[in-house]
């Protein structure tokens, strides 16, 4: 039974440096269970997607869905008086979270050993393309380029066509989700020993994990494994894939594995005369004549509309899903709705924005957004005023010496 407005990170406040999406992602995760995420921001990032502006709707969305329910400051990171503010955010912190290349926290004097000494139980997150030490620790990346390092491009498409990958940045979601799992951890360790760390997050090893089989089969098996589309690598059953369904650019992807999901499929199918065709009769042999079987199987698609076939499929024990697009699953898919996957938070306008929200219900602890994405400097006053004590006098002195940006 949930108890209401628990947090399982109430009472944890990170100060949050990151910019673009794998950063802000992770403190995203943090804040949705309590934990108060104040985001040091710059003028200078406001051209940056998912900065503290865009002229974009896909900029502005991204903005709110990354960084919901957060605080927002702005620091002139150029200025003494604006490194100066940022060490006093550091001493009532818990956590120091950042995703810049690593030179940018040293010159400001907040690389891990500097802010330590400020608080000597503080967590450290930084989060970088290929990790702080090693000979590419230097290198610029994005989500794109990562993809393409940790050898997840070169396995994304068809046999005979080049290298694709995924449509987004990948890297930046599966990045932001090990940064946040990183400092969970650090937390209980911490709560155990009373001690910080420093977390040392590569966006392209989060990346290289998910490939991990494949390195071990070339390294045991000598099989360097290639793309084959929406075939299993080692095997695996047939049909297999994805297969053209009526209207326009619909599609279903169909899983037989064994002889039990492929007696279930022809079922289904209302037993087809060239589903008990020899060539088909074992796993062994289907998969000999995957390319044939895969004609005969679209062939019935094309006369279904995709949601039937999948429910009509579905209701036989057999793996099938329709390949959705962001508005089916935005729109149409009850599924998701019933399970509130995407909640509409208000944003300092009043406008509705749409956000996803966690992928997982912890029963006691569920966590929350309220609110969507912060104006820039927002919380300001709250920050200065509330959490430092600072008094009139002094926030007009900080504004002569530059401290805000």
């Amino acid at each position: 039974m949930a108890d209401s407005g628990a947090l399982a990170l109430k009472g944890i406040r990170v100060l949050d440096f990151t910019w673009i999406h794998a950063g802000p992602s992770a403190t995203r995760i943090l804040s949705d269970q309590g934990a108060q995420v104040i985001k040091v921001e710059s003028n200078q990032a406001l051209a940056v997607v998912g900065g503290p502006a865009s002229n974009t709707a896909r900029g502005l969305g991204q903005r709110h869905n990354w960084n919901a329910g957060k605080s927002s400051i702005s620091l002139n990171m150029k200025t003494e008086a604006g490194k100066e503010l940022a060490r006093r955010l550091v001493s009532v912190s818990d956590v120091v979270a950042e995703n810049f290349s690593g030179r940018v926290m040293p010159s400001w004097g907040l690389n891990y050993e500097s802010i330590r000494r400020i608080r000597p139980d503080i967590i450290m997150l930084s989060m970088s393309g290929f990790g702080r030490t090693g000979p590419w620790k230097d290198r610029v990346s994005y989500g794109q380029t990562l993809q393409a390092w940790s050898g997840f491009t070169d396995l994304t498409g068809f046999p005979d066509t080049r290298p694709s990958g995924p449509a987004s940045a990948y890297s930046d979601a599966v990045g932001g989700m090990a940064g946040a799992q990183a400092v969970l951890l650090a937390l209980i360790q911490r709560a155990h020993t009373g001690r910080g760390q420093w977390i040392d997050v590569s966006q392209m090893e989060s990346m290289s994990t998910l490939l991990g089989p494949l390195a071990l089969e070339l390294s045991v098996n000598k099989n360097d494994v290639q793309r084959t589309g929406n075939r299993q690598p080692h095997g695996g059953g047939a049909p297999h894939g994805a297969y053209r369904c009526q209207g326009d650019d619909r599609w279903l992807a169909i899983t037989v594995f064994n002889s039990e999901d492929w007696g279930a499929f022809v079922l289904a199918l209302g037993s087809p005369s060239w589903a008990l065709e020899p060539r088909f009769a074992t796993a062994e042999s289907r998969l000999e004549h995957a390319d044939e079987l895969d004609k005969l199987v679209e062939g019935w698609t094309l006369e279904q509309n995709a949601e039937e076939a999948m429910h009509l499929l579905q209701s036989a024990g057999v793996a099938a899903g329709v390949v959705q697009t962001g508005k089916d699953m935005a729109e149409n898919d009850p599924h998701l709705r019933e399970r509130e996957i995407f909640q509409q938070v208000p944003d300092a306008a009043g406008v509705l924005r749409t956000i996803e929200r966690a992928p997982y219900k912890l029963s006691r602890t569920p966590g929350e957004v309220t609110n969507g994405a912060p104006e820039f400097g927002a919380d300001q006053d709250l920050v200065l005023r509330e959490i430092l004590g600072v008094d009139d006098e002094e926030l007009a002195e900080m504004a002569i010496a530059g401290t805000f940006d």
